[in-house]
């Protein structure tokens, strides 16, 4: 037989059941009434909308096809949808929680998943980076971390404490809320640049970069989905969406360069666990410095005195590694030294006027201009 003869069988019997999700003969065993299992016809937009507290002038053509062609796309990426609403199980409770205590809308939280899916690690083409997607001067500018060692932009709480003061910071400026998220996305010094020259005040006024624009109206979208997911044919078992870690988190002061697994080892988990909890430490190595550490439950009172130890150790052998500088050890190679230090050997050869792989014990290697 020829290999798809038998194709027309299989797209008979498809349109069947298609056409049995459709009529409503075929439904999940408990959904919704009111929540079709599929969908063939056209999703119904609200008659009114308030994001972060204000009306979305849904009577203007143009607003109603955005956020329409935001919704749809939006709707029917079911993968993501359902990976939204596991991962907010995570992590909404921290956001509405600082919203709540900063007095701010709580509609933001759908900002940070517009940005990132609410995924740690994603990073953008131009280089965007965390649940808030800060770049990384963005990042220096309101007091992150971001070195060849430390991503604090990968650090939710942090980077979540740095995006509401930004927010803050915008809205203090703009007095809107749409074009305080407006500027999230394409900046503020741009934002006020097209409000001057185009001699609008109003978002839905405003000819700005498709991205912004289409920015504004996927918040839009994601709350509506989020809110009632239900009503999109979404339903989700309460056991299926992710809890919050359990951990403690410890502000600490690392006094030297130390191997995360020997952290481990002594807090009695493992490399994986702890790299999972701190995503923000970049590399197999503590850095020095002062900043959160996460740890599993119960271990956190133990941290600092590990930390002290294993810093003592590390300073005994002579092999700590400054923010400037490393001391070769008996067995260091330049492999080593950059894997350690986070700095690329081609930049450590650079630096340091090395030809080759030659290096030797005793010898100050620089890891900075």
């Amino acid at each position: 037989m020829h290999p798809h003869a038998w194709m027309p069988w299989k797209a008979a019997l498809l349109s069947a059941v298609l056409l049995l999700f459709h009529s409503g003969s075929l439904s999940p065993a408990g959904a919704a009434q009111d929540a079709p299992a599929f969908f063939y016809e056209e999703l119904p937009l609200p008659n009114t909308l308030f994001v972060c507290g204000e009306a979305v002038p849904l009577e203007r053509r143009h607003v109603r096809e955005m956020l329409d062609r935001e919704l749809t796309i939006a709707v029917w990426d079911r993968a993501q949808v359902f990976m939204w609403l596991k991962r907010a199980g995570r992590f909404f409770p921290h956001i509405e929680q600082r919203l709540a205590e900063e007095g701010l809308p709580d509609d933001l939280k759908y900002l940070a998943v517009a940005e990132s899916a609410l995924i740690p690690y994603i990073r953008s083409p131009r280089g965007a980076m965390g649940h808030w997607q800060f770049m990384p001067e963005t990042a220096r500018q309101i007091g992150l971390r971001k070195d060849r060692r430390i991503d604090e932009r990968r650090d939710f709480e942090t980077a979540t404490e740095a995006a509401l003061s930004y927010l803050k910071k915008l809205y203090e400026t703009f007095h809107c809320w749409s074009l305080t998220m407006a500027a999230y996305n394409c900046g503020d010094s741009r934002l006020k640049k097209e409000m001057k020259r185009q001699r609008a005040s109003s978002f839905y006024q405003l000819n700005l970069p498709r991205e912004t624009e289409r920015y504004v109206f996927r918040i839009a979208a994601i709350k509506l989905i989020l809110e009632n997911p239900a009503r999109y044919g979404y339903h989700i078992p309460p056991d299926r969406v992710y809890k919050p870690i359990p951990c403690d988190r410890v502000e600490v002061h690392v006094p030297a360069t130390v191997p995360i697994v020997d952290v481990a080892e002594a807090l009695d988990t493992d490399f994986k666990t702890l790299k999972e909890l701190n995503p923000h430490i970049l590399g197999d190595y503590m850095a020095p410095g002062r900043y959160a550490v996460r740890v599993p439950p119960g271990q956190g009172q133990r941290l600092s005195a590990v930390l002290k130890t294993l810093g003592r150790k590390v300073a005994a052998t002579g092999g700590t590694i400054t923010d400037d500088t490393y001391v070769v050890q008996p067995g260091d190679t330049l492999t080593r030294i950059s894997r350690r230090s986070g700095v690329p050997i081609k930049t450590l050869r650079e630096l340091n006027g090395i030809h080759g792989s030659l290096i030797r014990v005793g010898q100050r290697i620089k890891l900075a201009p």
